[in-house]
């Protein structure tokens, strides 16, 4: 279930930088296209970082744990305001999966399927 909130929260981030870049490519005014681009940059990079997690977490490694707990807590920092800013649609959107992958993360049958350690290092 965790994995699937992470990969549904990388794909919504896939199609904001889609949206983002689309709107970049159209002409749509910035105050500095190289700090767009950059935006960009990031959102494609951390969308491609939660399809990872996603991925290693459905595969039951303990490591994307830690990197899922991370995304919720900033998904956590953007919603609240979100929400308080007079978009509550899409503030409970960001909201209601980060709690409850956080409270899926602390789960005891969660911590005992991701417990799988990386494989030994290859030999030369």
């Amino acid at each position: 279930m965790i994995a699937v909130i992470v990969a549904l929260e990388a794909t919504a981030l896939l199609v904001a930088a889609i949206w983002y870049g689309s709107q970049l490519l159209t002409g749509a005014p910035v105050l500095s296209f190289w700090g767009a681009v950059f935006t960009l940059g990031l959102l494609l990079a951390f969308s491609t970082w939660l399809f990872a997690v996603s991925t290693f977490l459905f595969r039951g490694y303990r490591w994307p744990r830690a990197g899922a707990l991370v995304a919720q807590l900033f998904t956590l920092t953007i919603g609240f305001p979100t929400m308080s800013g007079g978009y509550p649609v899409a503030g409970l959107a960001m909201l209601v999966p980060a709690v409850l992958a956080i409270i899926l993360l602390f789960d005891k049958r969660v911590i005992a399927f991701a417990s799988r350690a990386g494989g030994a290092p290859p030999a030369l």
